[in-house]
């Protein structure tokens, strides 16, 4: 039996027995580590996982760990079924029926442009609420531009699956693909057929996956889970394994981010892979841009013997983004290596399925290789740069070793992917290679009209510059941040701070320019009293002047342009009500667009903008909720934006953030649209200014604003001290 060993880990255990000399796999180079399941079983499809985790979630009795990309509590788990059951109210059955188990959820920490096809965070508390022993976190661990793309589920420690399936909305589907399957559906909307693998399996390769998701857990939180130990076996009783006692490698790729040195064994294993074929290489992935698995596959089709190269991969992008970059990409390396094969070797193919609805195809969303009758691959790396450097993957690969039972189960799970696409048995995809000698040979064989696997062809023309351009779309390792700033910021000298002192005087010195240009130049003459009131006006009838107005307040705080100056403008030009409204709705907009900025970004990031002034603030904000928003609002220790910045960032409840920010900037904006009234009234005749109502504008303002600070203060001195102290560390995976 082969023991585990883990390249770089604190707990790394010397192997027992070295391996044999023709293993594929070397610990610490491409993979970090190499264990035998007793058990494992190929999950085609998302309703095959699905089932399978429901079934072994049920026998859990200590601890269920999930990582993934994308979560969603309102996936509906059984589609289709008398009662149709939902993730969330799952996981809460299993919290609640069963005291001692604890369950966790490492959830990607995503950007916004990803956010409109996710469920809110639980942390707004607008949508799914967890039971108390379901541990929900975000992981923001991954570099800038980066991502938690690994897909696992630990059970007990014994039992685990991986691939690159989530537990998410659009994922559940048959391996019969209907075009009009009524079950596949989300949010009352149909989807298109959804094509993905996962694999079960138990043992040493389960406890050795578990390691995994320990260390990615420990990075991403600053805790430790602890291993559990169980009588029970959460093996569900109607998963057939498809092969048992078959050794196993974990590939993973970990970015270098916060000084480690990051891991790049998805890749060295895919080169690795590709060097030691000899007669066939089947690959079914979503991507197909990766310059380095590229140019290796370019090397073998330049053989004159070398492997046959079949890749099916989807006809159709994800909406119009994803068509300008990685199909952009796709098309290129395509082009290349169609360029590369002297010998006619290398084949492309979709599936394609009769009666689809316009625009939609088959999403092939598998990441899988098999070689020869050696080697067979399933995870969560796509065939792309980033998997290969930028984002956190894992893949799994079973290798026969000179075992002719694991030759056959390698070979007959290649044709039976082959044979759900061709839609004929997999025994007939399994003669025909045979007598053709090739996996083309069979497809073409055994295509037809109806669904079928089908030469991708038509391959779009892009312009030389536009494939250069997009190229940064597919970043192969981190990028920091500070060296995109040398680069589109070159002439620029950043500072770390600038003295208030400075910043006053370079203040005082351009209104005094401004003064002195207005007095001996010929504007003068130009901006009068009626010329200003004037264009105040004629801007206030346009049909788009308050949309202009209300998108001005965004860009105007993340610049500081001081927004008061807005409101008062807003007041000349619309009058005070409309003007108070356009302003009020500029002010929630641009928090709004702030904030959701400051959920992308890594917390670690923010606190170094903020500054540790603002970071003591943040436990007050935290714990506190709407009447600290409220006050922030009334006085402001931080600009406008870099307070919407962290509140995003340490995850202030939605509804909070929004009825705080109405609350305490409802003073500043009556204030200001009043004040901007006046002055109108002042333009045309000073004697019209109510000086009584301004002073108690301005005495008001002052009273809420010392009574807020003294409030403020008092909560920041009793917990300040107590946050600073309780942030969690976060340890980079070395």
């Amino acid at each position: 039996m082969t023991s585990i060993f883990f390249a770089g880990s604190p707990a790394s255990r010397p192997m027992t027995a070295p391996r044999p000399s023709t293993s594929l796999f070397r610990p610490g180079d491409n993979c970090c580590a190499v264990a035998r399941a007793g058990r494992l079983s190929f999950l085609v499809d998302g309703a095959a996982y699905f089932e399978a985790f429901m079934r072994a979630a049920e026998r859990a009795e200590r601890a269920i760990t999930i990582l993934a990309w994308d979560f969603d509590s309102g996936t509906v788990l059984n589609p289709g079924a008398e009662r149709p059951v939902t993730l969330g109210e799952f996981l809460d059955s299993l919290a609640r029926r069963r005291r001692r188990l604890q369950i966790r959820v490492l959830d990607w920490d995503y950007p916004l442009v990803f956010g409109t096809d996710r469920e809110l965070s639980p942390l707004y508390g607008l949508s799914w609420r967890p039971h108390r022993r379901v541990d929900f976190r975000y992981d923001d661990t991954h570099p800038l531009a980066g991502s938690q793309h690994q897909k696992i589920v630990i059970i007990d420690d014994k039992f685990a699956l991986i691939g690159g399936l989530d537990l998410a909305c659009k994922r559940w589907d048959t391996p019969e693909h209907k075009p009009d399957d009524p079950r596949r559906t989300s949010g009352g909307k149909p989807y298109p057929p959804f094509h993905d693998l996962m694999v079960a399996l138990d043992g040493e390769a389960a406890v050795a996956l578990a390691e995994v998701v320990r260390q990615r857990w420990l990075n991403a939180t600053g805790k430790a889970i602890p291993p559990v130990t169980t009588a029970g076996d959460p093996w569900p009783p109607a998963l057939k394994a498809d092969v048992t006692r078959v050794d196993v490698g974990i590939a993973r790729t970990m970015p270098a981010n916060n000084g480690s040195r990051g891991v790049r064994e998805v890749e060295r294993l895919y080169l690795d892979m590709i060097a030691r074929a000899r007669r066939r290489i089947y690959i079914e992935n979503q991507y197909f841009t990766s310059d380095s698995v590229g140019k290796a596959l370019a090397a073998r089709l330049a053989e004159p013997d070398g492997p046959e190269i079949v890749l099916v991969t989807r006809l159709l992008s994800h909406g119009w983004l994803e068509e300008m970059t990685m199909h952009v990409l796709r098309t290129r390396l395509i082009r290349e290596l169609r360029a590369a094969d002297r010998h006619g070797r290398f084949h492309v193919y979709y599936p394609h399925l009769e009666g689809l609805a316009e625009g939609t195809c088959i999403d092939i969303h598998s990441k899988m290789m098999a070689v020869d009758e050696e080697w067979l691959r399933i995870g969560s790396a796509n065939i792309s740069n980033r998997s290969m450097g930028l984002d956190s993957e894992c893949d799994i690969v079973i290798e026969a070793n000179g075992e002719a039972r694991v030759a056959e189960v390698v070979t007959g799970f290649r044709d039976r992917l082959l044979a759900e696409h061709l839609e004929v048995p997999a025994a007939a995809v399994s003669r025909h290679i045979e007598a053709a000698g090739s996996i083309h040979g069979a497809i073409e064989a055994l295509g037809s009209s109806g669904r079928s696997l089908r030469p991708l062809e038509k391959l779009k023309d892009w312009p030389e510059a536009m494939v250069a351009a997009v190229g940064f779309t597919d970043p192969e390792k981190p990028v920091a941040l500070d060296m995109l700033l040398e680069q589109f910021t070159p002439d620029i000298e950043l500072r770390r701070h600038i003295p208030m002192w400075k910043g006053a005087l370079a203040i005082a010195a351009l209104a005094i320019a401004l003064l002195l240009v207005w007095r001996f130049t010929p504007l003068a003459d130009i901006v009068t009293a009626e010329s200003v009131t004037s264009w105040a006006e004629d801007f206030g009838t346009r049909w788009w002047a308050p949309v202009a107005l209300v998108l001005a307040y965004t860009p105007a705080s993340l610049v500081m342009f001081p927004r008061p100056l807005l409101t008062l403008a807003a007041a000349v030009a619309f009058g005070p009500v409309l003007g108070f409204s356009y302003a009020i709705a500029g002010v929630l907009l641009a928090a709004l667009a702030t904030y959701l900025l400051g959920r992308t970004l890594r917390r670690e990031t923010v606190r170094r903008i903020a500054g540790e002034r603002l970071n003591r603030v943040s436990h007050v904000m935290r714990t506190h909720g709407l009447p600290a928003m409220v006050a922030l609002r009334l006085v402001p220790v931080a600009p406008f934006a870099v307070v919407n910045v962290v509140a995003g960032a340490i995850r202030i409840k939605l509804w909070h953030f929004i009825l705080g920010t109405f609350l305490g900037m409802l003073p500043g904006a009556l204030a200001a649209s009043f004040y901007g009234d006046q002055l109108k009234d002042a333009l045309g005749d000073s004697t019209r200014i109510n000086y009584w109502i301004a002073g108690g504008v301005l005495v008001a303002l002052a009273g809420i604003g010392w009574g807020v600070r003294r409030w403020f203060k008092s909560i920041e001195a009793s917990g300040g001290d107590q946050a600073a102290g309780s942030r969690p560390s976060q340890t980079a995976e070395r």
